[in-house]
């Protein structure tokens, strides 16, 4: 058999080669590289950040015209509650005083009694009529929910039977 031994050598140092350049061109196009995704990385985050304050602002303008435009809405709405508490109530003061005035024509007609049956009715409209222009909208909603506290039985069938008169309005039977 042949002799295989293998003789060591002692130098380390690597022979200059043709691949050393390629090597070194190719560090440095990585580390260019590297140093440009950095840039781009960072040019990026500074967009972003740009866009985030951007919409920030945005929103927080938009917030203040909606709250703004809220308020416009309720004061509009508690207006329009106000006028028509006041239409109700002058309402019922008039039907309060057609009654009142009717009711000797009651009298004439049908009897005293029933005249008087008719003044009191007349006097409770009144009555009601004036406590509901003096209050304002937040006692009538205070009172509103006792009553139902009080009377949800009541309460329900009103409101079935004032639902029920409205879609017979505006159905127009």
């Amino acid at each position: 058999m042949a002799d295989t031994t293998v003789t060591p050598n002692d130098n380390t140092t690597p022979e200059p080669t043709a691949e050393s350049p390629a090597k070194s061109h190719f560090s440095k196009a990585v580390e260019e590289a590297k140093a440009g995704a950095q840039a781009l990385g960072k040019d990026a985050q500074g967009r972003a950040e740009d866009y985030r304050e951007k919409m920030n602002q945005k929103k927080d303008v938009l917030t203040a015209e909606a709250k703004i435009k809220s308020e416009e809405a309720k004061d509009k709405a508690y207006g329009y509650a106000n006028e028509s508490k006041a239409k109700a109530s002058e309402a019922m003061v008039g039907l309060g005083k057609l009654v009142e005035e009717k009711s000797a024509l009651i009298d004439e007609k049908v009897g005293a009694k029933y005249g008087d049956y008719a003044r009191t009715a007349a006097r409770s409209i009144n009555d009601v009529g004036a406590k509901l222009d003096e209050k304002t909208l937040e006692e009538l909603g205070e009172d509103a929910k006792e009553f139902v506290r009080e009377k949800p039985a009541l309460a329900v069938g009103i409101a079935a039977a004032a639902g029920y008169m409205l879609a017979r309005l505006f159905r127009g039977k």
